[in-house]
């Protein structure tokens, strides 16, 4: 996930680096056919055209994945402000407001926050939870397919039990249940990014449109000198392929990659917002930005 603004170059290596062989062996290969047989120059005109619009369609493409992105972000910037509601109104519309049921639904959530993130990352959604919750709640919820949803069910539940034992009246419980609603709200907003399938004939099209830029490219080059044409080629290749991996990563910001939403740094947020309204001492520690991104 991102936590720092610096891209290392070995990062920008890293994920073009197998590209830019294949268009090497590809410059080659079309230099060497070309200077050793009677083949016609093709003008710099039509990769130039095909080079705009290959452009273009990168754009497009670049700011349909963007919104998916910006749309996970919000999402979670929407989870934030429910979890600090929600603790909010339990501290202070439960008439004791340190009693160990409030603890407990408090705690509950910064499970709920912890276990959906590593849920829509193909993770144990119970990993570590036992800091949050008990052994009873998680022998509980270890059958569960969507784990968040049950806790999710089981937060519902204790806010019932706290208008049977009149904890809180009919308003406050109201109010308690609107803010379960929109996390139920985010989380199925989230797994609907998760789960919608990006069109991959789009990417593969336009990959391959890439590689015949490339070839028609080299071929209007061809009278080049080879010292130059070659780097030249791989130099001029490397920004379509950045821009267009860039797109394919961001269209999927829940798939435990460096460009996916910092999911794991606002749970931890999160945790630390909460813990602290409950005056507890044992915060987590923050995510340190000593790299380009953690996994």
């Amino acid at each position: 996930m991102l936590i720092k603004y610096r891209i290392p170059f070995k990062y920008i290596i890293k994920l073009a680096y197998m590209d830019a062989i294949i268009v090497f062996f590809v410059s080659v290969v079309v230099f060497y056919f070309i200077r050793y047989h009677d083949f016609p120059i093709i003008p710099i005109n039509i990769p130039a055209f095909m080079g705009t619009a290959i452009s273009l369609l990168l754009g497009f493409k670049l700011s349909q994945s963007y919104d998916r992105w910006w749309e996970a972000r919000k999402i979670w910037g929407a989870i934030v402000n429910s979890s600090r509601t929600l603790t909010v109104q339990l501290l202070n519309y439960h008439q004791d407001k340190q009693c160990e049921q409030t603890e407990r639904m408090a705690l509950r959530q910064v499970a709920w926050v912890h276990s959906f993130a590593q849920n829509l990352r193909d993770e144990s959604p119970l990993f570590r939870m036992e800091k949050y919750l008990s052994a009873e709640e998680l022998a509980q919820y270890a059958w569960h397919k969507n784990v968040p949803l049950a806790i999710l069910n089981e937060q519902s539940a204790d806010l019932r039990r706290m208008l049977d034992d009149g904890k809180v009246n009919t308003f406050q419980q109201i109010q308690i249940d609107q803010t379960l609603v929109s996390l139920c709200d985010s989380m199925g907003k989230a797994e609907r990014i998760k789960n919608t399938i990006f069109p991959t004939a789009y990417r593969y099209f336009l990959h391959m449109f890439i590689y015949l830029f490339i070839v028609l490219l080299a071929v209007s080059l061809a009278e080049v000198d080879r010292l130059w044409e070659i780097p030249m080629l791989v130099l001029i290749s490397l920004p379509f392929f950045l821009l267009e991996k860039t797109a394919k990563f961001l269209q999927d910001p829940f798939e435990n990659r460096p460009t996916d939403v910092s999911v794991t740094s606002i749970a931890k947020t999160i945790e630390t917002n909460i813990k602290q309204l409950l005056g507890r001492q044992d915060l987590p520690e923050p995510q340190k930005p000593e790299g380009f991104y953690v996994m």
